[in-house]
């Protein structure tokens, strides 16, 4: 059975910066994508960063792009979101996602894709 699992989220003032973890368990292959998405209060869940099986294709949403940066190691299944730079804005429960049909280089933006989810981790940025 496959678990995510998130970790390193807080509470910290704008302008600093948090790194969020997202490690697999219950997993042998390292062929899956990981999709980083996050859920304010009564909004709609969205996509904030993907990398591709071998990261060989990142994408960002455009409110992010050039602060956070999302990386992998795939012997430790662990996916990792660099968050630099936080505005209140970015206040949110921030869920990994695995997409294990993921094939080439295919990085989703789209919730749709990922088959298995974390439980979240909140993320709350103060003024």
């Amino acid at each position: 059975q496959v678990q995510l699992v998130e970790s390193g989220g807080g509470l910290v003032q704008a302008g600093n910066s948090l790194r969020l973890s997202c490690v697999a368990s219950g997993v042998m292959s390292r062929n899956y994508a990981v999709g980083w998405f996050r859920q304010a209060p009564g909004k709609a869940r969205e996509f904030v960063a993907a990398v591709s099986r071998t990261a060989i294709n990142i994408k960002y949403a455009d409110s992010v792009k050039g602060r956070f940066t999302i990386s992998r190691n795939s012997p430790k299944r662990t996916v990792y979101l660099q968050m630099s730079s936080l505005k209140p804005e970015d206040t949110a429960v921030y869920y990994c996602a695995a997409d294990f049909s993921a094939f080439g280089g295919r990085a989703s933006t789209s919730t749709e894709q990922y088959e298995y989810w974390g439980q979240g981790t909140q993320v709350t940025v103060s003024s």
